[in-house]
């Protein structure tokens, strides 16, 4: 229920229990880090509010009047519980700032994320972060369960529930074995080939396997020559010739440098976009807030 006008706002007893400890209201103001005359006037207001002298005003001070220490007594309990209110709020705050649980899908946790954790360490020294590394849909189930306050996902598709911002974007490789007949090929591959290729894929809900179904469009995708849980098997699995793969070109950087991977011209736009996600009935606080940040501005 809604607290009484007389006692929403404790600000003036408190300064009213200063003067009765203290012994002059300039005392007071000064604990208070107040002027003198602003302390006057919020104690005048008190009065005023609650239609009852308590202070007695003289050239010399001001001192409580009977029924300003009598006040006075009856605010100490309210005072001393709001105190205690603010010491277990800052507690449970400070403990709550001390840890982070979040969830990423691969490319972000692999490629993305360890940058982004180091910036976020810097500004929070103490903080223990936990690391969920998953598929988007387990990312977001996650995330949507309240298992984890931050998840951040490569898929196109979110359930209902998610409040999601755009961090970062990232473009997709048709990537192959330096023998495989697509190293060679000039002419880019098309829509058609890939959906008709078996690939070596990623599982069903994994964000790159979404986001390679959603840019084929009305084609649909053969079933996968091999369907491994890793970005690392795959690439191991296509560098030793099984067949191609498409893969974030975050993950083959290194493999495509060393010529162990060679990336394969396509027609298809493999463009996609990396998305933070919280539930859309959260706020995101304290090193969340932080860490999304991090992530926009990097």
């Amino acid at each position: 229920m809604p607290l009484p006008p007389l006692t929403a706002d404790l600000t003036g007893f408190d300064l009213l229990l200063s003067v009765a400890r203290l012994g002059s209201v300039g005392r007071a103001a000064a604990e208070h880090r107040i002027s003198q005359p602003a302390a006057s006037n919020r104690l005048r207001e008190l009065e005023r509010r609650v239609g009852l002298t308590l202070l007695h005003r003289t050239p010399r001070g001001s001192t409580l009047t009977e029924t300003g220490a009598l006040v006075a007594d009856w605010a100490r309990a309210a005072i001393d519980a709001a105190d205690a209110l603010a010491a277990g709020l800052a507690a449970l705050r400070a403990t709550h700032e001390s840890r982070l649980t979040v969830a990423a899908s691969q490319t972000v946790a692999e490629y993305l994320l360890p940058a982004w954790l180091v910036a976020l360490r810097a500004a929070h020294p103490g903080l223990a972060v936990t690391l969920q590394a998953a598929n988007s849909a387990d990312v977001a189930a996650a995330v949507l369960a309240g298992q984890v306050e931050l998840g951040f996902v490569e898929g196109p598709d979110l359930p209902a529930g998610l409040h999601d911002e755009v961090v970062a974007t990232d473009r997709l490789a048709v990537v192959v074995a330096p023998a495989h007949p697509w190293a060679r090929r000039r002419r880019s591959v098309t829509a058609a080939e890939l959906a008709a290729t078996p690939l070596v894929s990623r599982e069903s809900g994994s964000g790159t396997r979404r986001a390679f179904d959603q840019a084929l469009g009305d084609l649909t995708a053969a079933a996968p020559l091999l369907e491994l849980s890793s970005t690392t098997a795959i690439k191991h699995a296509v560098a030793a010739g099984s067949g191609a793969a498409v893969l974030s070109s975050l993950a083959v950087t290194a493999e495509l440098a060393a010529g162990t991977l060679v990336a394969v011209p396509t027609a298809v736009p493999l463009q996609r976009r990396l998305r933070a996600v919280w539930r859309t009935a959260d706020q995101l606080i304290g090193p969340a807030r932080d860490l999304y940040a991090i992530a926009r501005r990097a």
